[in-house]
Order: C-alpha cells, then sequence, then structure tokens
C-alpha cells in the first residue's frame, strides 16, 4: 500500500504545483474538492465513488499547467484568442494524464468538468447524463468557488447569490438535481466551513492592496516572510493560539511570491485521511484499484 500512497502524491503533488501558478486562486484545489465530497456524500454513493470524486475535484485545472501565465493571470478580459487558450485545459490534462497508473480516478474531472448539460461546454459538447457524474459534480462546485472566491480585481460574491445563479441556470449550465441537492447544502451552512479557507481551519489571508487572496500553508512558521501572489507584497506571517495574521514586511517579491511549492503539509493531510477512511469496513479507493 505503500507504493500506492506514493502514487497518490503525485497526482495532489501535481494539481498544487499547477495552482502555485495561478496567482488569483489559492486554496481553489482543497475548496472544489472538499465541495465536491460534501455533494457525492450527500448523494450517499460508495465511498469509493466519493474520494474519487473528490480526487477528480482537487485534479481538475491539472491541464492549465498549459496555459501560458500571461493568460492564465490576466486580470480583465480574456479575448477570444486567449479564450480558446484557456479552454485547451480540460484536454491537456487528460492528455498528462494519460500514462498514470491512477489516470482513471480521475480523468472524467479533469476531462469533463466544463461539459454542459445544454451541450454547450467543452472539449466535446457531452450533453445531460453523457456527462460523467464526477464531471457533473465538479461542474458545479467549480463554478461556485469561482463565484464566491475575491480576486485582485473584484470581490467574492455573497454566497446567496453564487447560489441563486447556480439555481437560475440548473438544467442548462448545471446538472438539475445536483444543482438542487448543492443549493440545499449551502442553505444549510454546510459549506460554511470550506468557504474562503485554503485548507482545513486555515482561512485565506487579506493583502492590503488586492484583499483575501492569500493562501498560508499550514506548516508556514511563525515569523516567515509570506508574499501576495498578485502584487508580490511581503508579509510578516504571525501564528498564536492558532490564529493567522499578517504584518506589512515592506518587502516586495513577485519572484518568491509565484514560486511553485507543493504544500507537503496539506498533501499528507489528505493521504492521511484517506488512509483513515479506507480503515473502516467498506473498502476504500485504492483497494478497490489494487485490491
Amino acid at each position: 500500500m505503500q507504493a500506492n500512497r506514493e502514487l497518490l502524491k503525485t497526482l495532489y503533488t501535481m494539481a498544487m504545483l499547477v495552482e502555485a501558478r495561478d496567482a488569483y486562486t489559492g486554496g481553489h484545489l482543497w475548496r472544489v474538492s472538499r465541495y465536491s465530497l460534501l455533494l457525492a456524500t450527500d448523494l450517499q454513493l460508495p465511498q469509493e465513488e466519493v474520494e474519487r470524486i473528490a480526487l477528480g475535484g482537487f485534479l481538475h485545472d491539472l491541464g492549465k499547467i498549459g496555459v501560458p501565465d500571461a493568460v492564465l493571470n490576466k486580470p480583465d478580459k480574456l479575448s477570444d484568442e486567449e479564450y480558446a487558450v484557456i479552454k485547451t485545459h480540460p484536454q491537456v490534462g487528460a492528455d498528462l494524464l494519460l500514462d498514470h497508473p491512477l489516470a482513471d480516478l480521475v480523468i472524467d474531472a479533469v476531462l469533463s468538468h466544463h461539459e454542459t448539460p445544454d451541450g454547450r461546454g467543452y472539449p466535446n459538447q457531452l450533453s445531460g447524463k453523457s456527462i460523467p457524474l464526477a464531471a457533473r459534480i465538479v461542474g458545479i462546485t467549480d463554478a461556485f468557488d469561482a463565484m464566491t472566491s475575491s480576486r485582485p480585481y473584484r470581490q467574492g460574491m455573497p454566497v446567496e447569490k453564487a447560489l441563486a445563479i447556480i439555481e437560475a441556470n440548473r438544467g442548462g449550465q448545471f446538472d438539475a438535481e445536483l444543482a438542487d441537492r448543492f443549493v440545499a447544502l449551502g442553505r444549510a451552512g454546510k459549506l460554511d466551513h470550506v468557504l474562503g479557507h485554503s485548507e482545513p481551519g486555515v482561512p485565506m489571508q487579506c493583502c492590503l492592496s488586492c484583499g483575501p487572496i492569500i493562501a498560508v500553508p499550514s506548516d508556514a512558521a511563525d515569523g516567515e516572510d509570506i508574499y501576495c501572489p498578485a502584487c508580490g507584497g511581503g508579509y510578516r506571517l504571525s501564528k498564536h493560539s492558532g490564529a493567522l495574521s499578517l504584518t506589512p514586511s515592506g518587502k516586495r517579491d513577485l519572484v518568491k511570491a509565484r514560486q511553485p511549492r507543493a504544500n507537503n503539509h496539506l498533501i499528507d493531510k489528505l493521504l492521511a485521511e484517506n488512509q483513515k477512511l479506507n480503515s473502516r469496513k467498506r473498502p476504500g479507493l485504492l483497494e478497490m484499484l489494487f485490491g
């Protein structure tokens, strides 16, 4: 099982290194994964399917490794040509996974999370239930996080407004039954512990210039220099009694701010969670694959 655990770790690491290139979406992968897990659990799916969907949520943007930084981090509206580049990322992600031993776990979410029930999505214009369940779930959770997360150029919208948009687009952009279930979870407050966090119990931190877009790794040390991924502004991290705070340091370093860094502490947490689930009576994800 140790070899299988290491294979799973490579998937998490690959995804995190891609996210590190995106200046505006710290914690996005963890939030999408967690929202996806909550929705899959609400559907009362088998344990191994819940885990698979959560993993797919974490890996869904893998193909953005093929998107140039100038497009990925552009704060303005994309041109038609730039949008066409963005739309290649599901296929690029699927191609990257082609020979990975665990590709089957996440390929549905990676390739098809931008397909829509009305057939207007991409890359293959699938419609209705021909879109895999994992992709239909991640399509909702990805959109919700995009709407509710802040960017340097706009504030994240209130939860109720985002839920209302999902509700208004049920059956078109979003699977109707899944949309209804997700909206119900949101209105019951069951998404609140994920909203605005970059990992369990770690809220996003604010840059004085850019807003709450700094994801502080849980393994960052007290007194460590932290940089805003958008403007490169420097802060000194303070950790006291589990609470985080940032104090401007007067430094600025865009290179360090956007240097890819895998959050190994979070990866270990996710792997431990998987192992805990697998210790129950029902078989877990890796047992289903490798026996």
